[in-house]
């Protein structure tokens, strides 16, 4: 019996370690590169990309599952050692498990695992989503009694939480994810005057627009209204464009939002033309869509707001294609897949492999998905109802 009971304290310390390890290479994975990983197939990613969907609650539900499993490894070999050895001997060995439950179970592996990121948590994925979710149940278990007691927050506090969420979703976002996609560019050619740019200015509103060459991957600068009223107040006649844009400002649409805000207000650029890995303009993105992914969406006096959801009579909704796929999941309580695409018009895509036809049907997930607008090459609206 005590040769059994020290491998149940040699196997729990064993699956204590790997938590250990797998946990903290996990707290230390940036959501932004394991959700990359996983579009490349890497399945162990998407599973950290999903538990860091929540990454408050992750290091205390791991917390209380390594805690258990020390105590359960603890408890056994206590037992055996006891019925073994007397006096101090006993005491001397007493002393050595606890120092073997410290240093083998928590202290190595936590330090290997706070330099190894992303790779030994992809690995331990499957074990740590189980240990994350036991770990949850017991930490509302334990505190289910007290928030009974609770008041409910305040207007205050709840803007305070969502602020606070907003600015750890920003730590993790990639500029993919909150850029103009190239489809809603508004683009002036090289050849047009600077008449017919003052015209588009005054057209669409903007006070940035970039400059393209032969197609809209041959971005060639950014032309920006200031330059443009500059010109008209000194009373020239018209020019090129080329002769007043700026230089464009590039950057891969890989990039975490946070390290592009302090890159933007470093060198006093506030458009930059995200690209996608073969080189091709992807959309663009400004510093006005950066702090809209922390304080939402701004809006001014000239803004034409449009819903991105429209609840309809029937319990459906008509829902704006560049909304994203996990705000839908949210809406109908689901989750549904986002490897390959960030939104709704992306996700119809993929799940037609083409581009599809206007009113045609797509079930997924408990949801029937219509291309109810299709524009050109571009799923435009789509009508979202649970089956």
């Amino acid at each position: 019996m005590t040769a059994i009971a020290l491998g149940v304290s040699i196997l729990a310390i064993a699956v204590a370690a790997a938590l250990r390890f797998g946990g903290a290479s996990l707290l230390r994975t940036h959501r932004a590169d394991a959700l990359h990983d996983a579009a490349d197939g890497d399945e162990g990613a998407g599973r950290v990309a999903q538990l860091l969907e929540e990454p408050l609650s992750v290091q205390p539900s791991l917390g209380i599952v390594h805690a258990a499993l020390l105590v359960a490894a603890a408890i056994p070999a206590t037992w055996a050692i006891s019925a073994r050895l007397s006096g101090w001997a006993l005491l001397a060995t007493l002393f050595g498990l606890g120092i073997l439950l410290v240093l083998v179970g928590d202290t190595l592996p936590r330090a290997f695992g706070r330099n190894l990121p992303r790779r030994p948590a992809y690995r331990l994925s499957s074990l740590l989503t189980i240990a994350v979710g036991v770990g949850r149940r017991a930490v509302d278990f334990i505190y289910e009694e007290d928030e009974e007691g609770e008041q409910p927050e305040d207007a205050q506090d709840s803007q305070e939480i969502e602020l606070i969420s907003s600015v750890l979703e920003f730590t993790d976002a990639i500029v993919r994810e909150v850029m103009v996609p190239r489809t809603d560019m508004v683009t002036i050619s090289a050849p047009t005057s600077t008449d017919g740019a003052l015209d588009l200015v005054l057209a669409s509103g903007k006070s940035r627009i970039p400059v393209t060459g032969d197609d809209l991957d041959d971005v060639v600068g950014v032309l920006y209204a200031r330059d443009l009223l500059v010109l008209f107040d000194a009373g020239e006649g018209p020019l090129p464009v080329t002769k007043v844009m700026r230089p464009v400002h590039f950057v891969p649409e890989t990039k975490r939002v946070s390290e592009l805000l302090g890159e933007l207000q470093a060198s006093k650029v506030h458009l930059a033309i995200v690209v996608d890995e073969f080189g091709g303009t992807a959309g663009l993105v400004t510093i006005e869509d950066i702090l809209e992914e922390i304080v939402g969406e701004i809006v001014d006096e000239y803004d034409v707001e449009e819903p991105m959801v429209i609840s309809l009579e029937d319990g459906s909704f008509l829902v704006d294609a560049r909304l994203s796929v996990d705000d839908l999941g949210e809406l109908f309580r689901k989750t549904l897949p986002d490897e390959g695409w960030d939104t709704v018009g992306g996700l119809i895509l993929g799940l037609a492999g083409r581009v599809p036809e206007e009113g045609e049907l797509f079930e997924l997930e408990g949801l029937t998905l219509v291309a109810d607008r299709v524009q050109g090459r571009r799923v435009a609206r789509v009508r979202v109802a649970s089956t």
